[in-house]
Order: structure tokens, then C-alpha cells, then sequence
């Protein structure tokens, strides 16, 4: 009589345990069966990969658009929505800059009006003095709207004053440049002044210059009104773990350079008539220091394309890279769960941060730029200002008033001067004679 000992039996891969007499086994949630072709019994298990989840035993379904897989695939779920956040180490430099960028603003703007009456302001052409710092003012507020959670009133607010401010900056900035450049060409030609040279002409100018861009604003608001979106395609990532939506206002790039680029304009052309008064003598005019603001400013915003282009790009480019690799990893070999690898959630967490990037980047570029142009205006047309007002109240007297004719030979004299080499002060000495003989 035969006996079958199933304790000392052996089974492939030194096995104990009876193998069981199936020909698959159950798949596991978040996988759908793939039937062997002749064999009604058997099939292959198959992950739903991707955004996809597992609709029956059968088949997989991909998620809508604003959706992403459960954990266990069997569902779909929400695609978190992100913005960048007030405490963002992204949004505090640009915060912190503008808030000192708003005192210093208020303060030199106080200074001036308790000293409205003093010959340094009224030399500065108090009026568009005023006007210039109300367009630094609001190009550092709009760091606060960049960064403000979007709706529809922060989008349309966002639209009006992103280009307004270095409108008025940079109108003003060229109506004075342009005023300066006319005087002196018409000193050369005529002793009789140009015309539109008072502040009343000034504002006027200004005014129509500022004009164009509300004007081109309210176009903008008639055919294409503010709304807010969430952008769930910028930030989809190949692992549907780091998928965010992007909550933003529906603004294109290209609309964003539309909407700064009549600033541009303004500020190029401000440029080249710096460049054209040049040598007109500082103690006429601020023809210089309006110089050294424009051409730094555009050092600004030469960086700042590239910047805020070129950078997104490539954090995009390696946020699929990141996305990538751990959904590799993820799949590779074995599909049992366990523990995740330390590398591969050192790579998760770094996809996590990159995922933001290219909104943070943008944003903060474009607050720093502007908040940088409205600094070095500040900085370079007012502050000497106020200091001599402050500690030196004994420069802040009135000078001799010169004729029109008398300043421009001066400019003239000071101009071809400086072509001249001229040892020990020689040409200092000259331009003053020639300074007391026109007063005179």
C-alpha cells in the first residue's frame, strides 16, 4: 500500500507549501487582467500606468483632464491647485524690496513738499518730480498684486497698473530729457526758447503720453476681459504624484510683453535722448543723472528677458526629466509594494519643488526687475537731492538767475571744452570766465 508523505515532497525554488492549482493568480487593485489568447482561464496582469485607473477587472480608463489616480488606482481624485504662497522664500525678497522701496518713495516724496519752495526742488521740476514718484510708487505695488491670489479683481488690477507705472515713470523721464535736448539745440540755432517747455506744456506732454498705454489697457479690457484659470497642462507631469493645476490669471506671456512693451518703447526712447544731451553741463540740468538711470535700467531689463524666458523653459524641461525617472523607478522589475527607496523619494521630493518653479521663477523675475528699475530712479535722480536738502541746507540756496542765452553759451563753451586737453584745471578756469563774462 503506497503512503505520499507531503511534508518531505519538494517543489521547484525549494518550495515547502503546495503550489496552487490555478493557472493566474488574482490581480491586484489598480491592475486590469489581460486574457492569454485560448485559454479562457489564464491572464497576464497589467498595471493602469499613466493617468489612468482601473474601471473593471478588465480595463483601464484615463482620468478627465483635472484629474489624477488614487493611490490605489482604482478611483480618480482631484488634481491639487497651487499658487505661489506669501511665505515663499520666491515672494518674500520681492515683498521685502518693495515695502523699503514704498518708504523710501513716501519719505522722499514728504521731503519734498515740506521743501516745495526751496530752489533744489523747484530746479527738479517739482510737477513732473511729483508725477515721476507716483510711477515708482506704483511699480512697487504691483509686486504685491504678482504675488496676491489671483481673481477677477486682482487680474484686472494686475492689467492696468503692471504697465502703468513705468509708463509714468518713463513718460515723465522723456518729456524731461526731450525738454532739455530742445533747449539746447534751439540755444545754438536762436536765442529765442522752444516752445512747450513751462510745466504746464510738461504735464500736458506727459498726460498724452500716459494716455496711450490706459488707452491700449481699455482696448485690451473690451476684447479679451480678466478672468482666472487653472493651468493643468503646464505642470503635468509623467508621474501623476507631482501633477499640480496652476492657478493663475488668463494672461499669456506674449500679452504680458504687450503690455509692458509701450513702457519699453518709452524707455528706449528716453535712452537715446539721454545719450544726445550728454554733454550739457550738470549744473543745468539732470541730463546726467537721468543718463546713468536709463542706461542701468536697461541693463535690467536686458537680464530680464532672458531670464524669464530662458529659465521656465529649462525647469520644464527638467521637471519631465525628474517626472521620468521616478515613474521608472516606480515600475521597474518587481510590481509588489514596499517600502519606497530613500534615492527615490529623495527624487519625489525633488519633483516636488521643481513643480513650481517655472510660475515662481516668472513672477519673482518680473517683481524684481521692476522693483529694481523704480530703485535705481529712486536712488539715482532723488536721494542726492534729498540729502543736500537734509544735512546740507546751505547748498540749497538760489543761484544767480543766467539768461537763456547766457546758459546755452555756457552749455556750448563746456562742450567744446572737453575736447580740449587742457593741464591744471586750464578749462575749469576758462568755462568759469566765460560763465561771469555771460551773467555779467
Amino acid at each position: 500500500m503506497l503512503s505520499q508523505q507531503m511534508e518531505d515532497m519538494q517543489w521547484p525554488l525549494g518550495e515547502r507549501a503546495v503550489p496552487s492549482s490555478v493557472c493566474s493568480l488574482p490581480c491586484r487593485p489598480g491592475e486590469r487582467k489581460k486574457v492569454v489568447k485560448g485559454m479562457a482561464c489564464c491572464w497576464h496582469c497589467e498595471p493602469c500606468d499613466g493617468y489612468q485607473y482601473q474601471l473593471n477587472e478588465f480595463t483601464c480608463k484615463l482620468c478627465s483632464y483635472n484629474m489624477r489616480p488614487d493611490a490605489n488606482r482604482t478611483a480618480c481624485q482631484p488634481i491639487p491647485i497651487t499658487q505661489l504662497d506669501w511665505s515663499s522664500a520666491w515672494a518674500v525678497v520681492p515683498v521685502l524690496l518693495a515695502m523699503l522701496g514704498i518708504i523710501a518713495t513716501m519719505f522722499v516724496m514728504a521731503t519734498f513738499l515740506r521743501h516745495n519752495d526751496t530752489p533744489i526742488v523747484r530746479a527738479s521740476g517739482r510737477e513732473l518730480s511729483y508725477v515721476l514718484l507716483t510711477g515708482i510708487f506704483l511699480c512697487y505695488i504691483i509686486t504685491f498684486l504678482m504675488i496676491a491670489k489671483p481673481d477677477v479683481g486682482v487680474c484686472s488690477f494686475r492689467r492696468i497698473f503692471l504697465g502703468l507705472g513705468m509708463c509714468i515713470s518713463y513718460a515723465a523721464l522723456l518729456t524731461k530729457t526731450n525738454r532739455i535736448y530742445r533747449i539746447f539745440e534751439q540755444g545754438k540755432r536762436s536765442v529765442t526758447a522752444p516752445r512747450l517747455i513751462s510745466p504746464t506744456s510738461q504735464l500736458a506732454i506727459t498726460s498724452s503720453l500716459i494716455s496711450v498705454q490706459l488707452l491700449g489697457v481699455l482696448v485690451w479690457f473690451g476684447v479679451d476681459p480678466p478672468n482666472i484659470i487653472i493651468d493643468y497642462e503646464e505642470q503635468k507631469t509623467i508621474n501623476p504624484d507631482l501633477a499640480r493645476g496652476v492657478l493663475k490669471c488668463d494672461t499669456t506671456d506674449l500679452q504680458l510683453i504687450c503690455s509692458l512693451g509701450y513702457s519699453i518703447l518709452l524707455m528706449v526712447t528716453c535712452t537715446v535722448y539721454a545719450i544726445k544731451t550728454r554733454g550739457v553741463p550738470e549744473n543745468f540740468n539732470e541730463a546726467k543723472p537721468i543718463g546713468f538711470t536709463m542706461y542701468t535700467t536697461c541693463i535690467v531689463w536686458l537680464a530680464f528677458i532672458p531670464i524669464f524666458f530662458g529659465t521656465a523653459q529649462s525647469t520644464e524641461k527638467q521637471q519631465q526629466v525628474v517626472g521620468s525617472d521616478s515613474f521608472k523607478q516606480e515600475h521597474v522589475g518587481t510590481s509588489r509594494r514596499g517600502a519606497e527607496p530613500v534615492e527615490q523619494q529623495g527624487r519625489s521630493l525633488d519633483s516636488r519643488v521643481l513643480f513650481t518653479l517655472q510660475l515662481y521663477i516668472q513672477t519673482t523675475t518680473l517683481t524684481i526687475s521692476m522693483n529694481l528699475s523704480a530703485s535705481v530712479a529712486l536712488g539715482m535722480l532723488y536721494l542726492p537731492k534729498v540729502y543736500v536738502i537734509l544735512f546740507h541746507p546751505e547748498l540749497n540756496v538760489q543761484k544767480r538767475k543766467r539768461s537763456f542765452k547766457a546758459v546755452v553759451t555756457v552749455a556750448t563753451m563746456s562742450t567744446r571744452l572737453s575736447h580740449k586737453a587742457r593741464p591744471n584745471g586750464e578749462a575749469k578756469t576758462e568755462l568759469c570766465d566765460n560763465m561771469d563774462a555771460d551773467s555779467k
